[in-house]
């Protein structure tokens, strides 16, 4: 589940934000902006044959699920306010690793099966009841559940919708693309990850900017390491996108994991000078979204507060891993 970004003047500092509801979209801080190599490739996207869809429209949404109550909550859980980024960079010892394995294994193991889901006719709202009984049947709880007030216990971003969607009566279409986020609460550590699901055929286009997307994760993740600078993360991705015409989303970037669910360091996903660096036992997430077209990289909130669609109606797609920060790389922990 992302964090949001707001963009600000180069020379100015970045501000933690209370989340908004209404049209504002949560997870909102404040990010100052920097030039770099504007490397595109300029291949025409409009040459390359899309398959015709309609606009996303908004579907009914059902209750929140119920818990049972022996299965613990993460702090927020009852209270609607958004909570705070968290200043805490999070560390890991040998004890609280295994933990966040367990955590991040049942998180990828549950966003798997929920794929299997995935085709024409079928409903968000369905994929979001077997994601519920998934994760409280493993003995967890679905940390999106009552986060800030979300209503549902996974998020399910559909087509043009960038993330944060809220899964609904709307039946899937052939030649849709989902991306399921997936993150769950185990024995008081959080698992974060996301992935995007083709739905039936779809088309050449489509398939490679979903392809590109998960590259650009896998490239911003091997450039981890003890003591390496966050701002290589970006660097990477944007490099990676720009050679095929993609658009990398500014407003939305990763976070620090574990205890908390969201907290520094805010990991950005475009070119970047912002500070900082790496530190072995950290855990934190990597998941950039990419769009159709460099100049669709900008969103409108829908009036749930949550579901963020670019401007321009552009697909888009997400890949996340939550990592582990070692001495020699990164361990992918969200992995089944």
């Amino acid at each position: 589940m992302a964090v949001r970004v707001q963009s600000m003047e180069l020379n100015r500092s970045p501000t933690l934000l209370s989340g908004g509801r209404g049209k504002t979209c949560p997870f909102i801080v404040q990010v100052k902006r920097s030039g770099g190599l504007e490397k595109a490739n300029t291949r025409s996207q409009a040459s390359e044959k899309l398959k015709k869809r309609e606009p996303l429209t908004r579907g009914i949404v059902s209750a929140p699920l119920p818990v049972p109550g022996h299965i613990p909550r993460p702090p927020y859980v009852g209270s609607n306010k958004m909570p705070e980024i968290s200043s805490e960079r999070q560390m890991q010892d040998k004890e609280s690793i295994v933990h966040m394995k367990a955590a991040c294994e049942l998180a990828a193991r549950v966003l798997e099966n929920a794929g299997k889901l995935v085709k024409p006719s079928v409903t968000t709202d369905e994929i979001d009841k077997a994601v519920h009984k998934m994760i409280i049947d493993a003995g967890a709880y679905p940390s999106p559940l009552g986060y800030g007030g979300f209503p549902k216990s996974v998020c399910t971003s559909v087509n043009e919708c960038m993330c944060h969607g809220i899964p609904d009566s709307r039946e899937l279409k052939d030649g849709d693309i989902i991306n399921i986020d997936v993150t769950v609460y185990l024995n008081g550590f959080h698992g974060d990850t996301s992935k995007t699901f083709f739905c039936g055929e779809v088309d050449e286009a489509t398939k490679r900017l979903v392809k590109v997307t998960e590259e650009c994760m896998l490239r911003g993740i091997s450039a981890c390491k003890h003591g390496v600078s966050f701002k290589k993360i970006g660097r990477r991705i944007s490099e990676h996108a720009e050679r095929h015409g993609f658009g990398v989303v500014e407003q939305f970037v990763g976070h620090g994991v574990g205890r908390v669910f969201h907290s520094q360091p805010i990991i950005y996903h475009q070119r970047n000078n912002m500070p900082g660096q790496m530190v072995e036992g950290q855990t934190f997430t990597i998941e950039p979204i990419l769009t159709m077209g460099r100049s669709s990289i900008e969103c409108d909130m829908w009036e749930d507060g949550w579901t963020a669609v670019t401007t321009d109606g552009s697909l888009a797609a997400q890949f996340e891993h939550t990592i582990l920060i070692t001495r020699t790389g990164a361990e992918i922990l969200t992995k089944c």
